[in-house]
């Protein structure tokens, strides 16, 4: 439940009392595109702010929504103005060119999974050649860079070999190589390494650099882009029972935790990409209450990445029992998305999202 805006409900909850403080979790509200004053941007792209919805630790969960105006009354009462003010600048700023990538418009990651085994179209791409064949169309349909996995990762998938991993990865990435901007999608620093070498530009690990004691050195020694992402658990088992304190929170640590990590590793912030990993590890509520927190992870101050396409959060609200099923709820959500000001949506429907994305932008805009 949102507070009423009084000074006094800053008060009730020790956190709040404290100002803006690493107690308190900030996320921008009330997003347009421009906006009347007072607005703050959102991450430097098409979208402002003129609220702010402030969280706190508890059960259930302390939530007040303010103002901007009374956002830096609060924090100038409280002597948090400093922490106010660095917060800001994270969630305001200009996301950099990512991977040679202008993020001040959506971008799209089409998927190639070279696996007999993936959720949605495991074995279909399986054989090199087909797998080349819908990478080139994907980069056709206008993808603004294609990510190729050889390890599913699926709930319930078994892990592989990286010598089974790159045999299936390896000539893809080479035929692809010049095509499109190329991602690899892997938790293994061998794979990591001989990828980046074979033509991918941009390293995206579910393990957010974790599963593999040697990847944070790879990735830092490649000087590469790289993809965190958040996941509670293994793939074999990460959707037994996963619970969490608070699940908005905890993957919003989880994630600075490991950005703080890469930076102590010597990778900027600016190479950096986060994803909050919906599905990996989550129940479907844990998934809803993120979705509705999106623009929490602005304050992070680094570009999001989000996968939704085909997944069976769709089929469990919709009743889309099968993936091929779900690509309707995969525009909804899309839109959802970049509706938060998400900078890069991981989709298996290039030109369906690219097309609802352009009608959505053109409506958005008032051009």
């Amino acid at each position: 439940m949102i507070a009423k805006i009084e000074e006094r409900v800053f008060d009730e909850h020790p956190a709040f009392a404290r100002g803006f403080s690493s107690l308190v979790y900030a996320a921008p509200a009330a997003l347009a595109m421009g906006g009347s004053q007072p607005h703050w941007p959102l991450a430097g792209g098409p979208l402002s702010f003129t609220r702010c919805r402030l969280l706190a630790r508890g059960s259930p969960r302390p939530t007040v929504e303010v103002s901007l105006d009374d956002l830096e009354k609060w924090a100038d009462r409280t002597g948090t103005r400093p922490a106010l003010e660095a917060w800001r600048l994270a969630a305001t700023s200009p996301r950099p060119t990512w991977a040679g990538l202008d993020l001040g418009t959506p971008r799209l990651m089409g998927v190639v999974n070279v696996t007999p085994d993936s959720f949605y179209d495991g074995g279909r791409h399986a054989a090199s050649a087909t797998a080349i064949a819908h990478g080139r169309q994907l980069a056709a349909e206008g993808a603004d860079l294609i990510d190729i996995g050889g390890e599913s990762t699926r709930p319930g998938a078994d892990a592989v070999s990286p010598a089974e991993e790159l045999a299936r990865v390896e000539p893809v990435l080479s035929a692809l190589r010049g095509v499109a901007l190329l991602s690899i999608d892997t938790r293994k620093a061998a794979v990591m390494d001989r990828a980046l070498t074979a033509g991918a530009a941009i390293v995206n690990d579910v393990s957010a650099l974790t599963f593999d004691p040697a990847s944070l050195a790879t990735a830092a020694t490649r000087a590469c882009p790289i993809v965190l992402m958040h996941a509670l658990g293994d793939p074999k088992t990460m959707q037994d029972a996963p619970r969490y304190d608070d699940v908005v929170l905890d993957v919003y640590d989880y994630l600075a935790a490991r950005i703080a990590a890469c930076e102590r590793q010597g990778i900027p912030r600016a190479r950096l990409v986060i994803d909050p990993g919906i599905g990996f590890g989550k129940t479907l509520e844990h998934t809803l209450d993120l979705l509705r927190h999106m623009t929490l992870f602005h304050g992070l101050g680094c570009a999001l990445l989000v996968g939704v396409s085909r997944k069976s959060l769709i089929g469990r609200i919709a009743g889309a029992a099968s993936p091929e099923e779900r690509l309707p709820g995969s525009l909804a959500l899309a839109l959802w998305l970049v509706g938060q000001g998400i900078q890069i949506l991981r989709v298996h429907d290039v030109a369906a999202t690219r097309q609802a994305l352009i009608v959505w932008s053109r409506v958005k805009s008032g051009a």
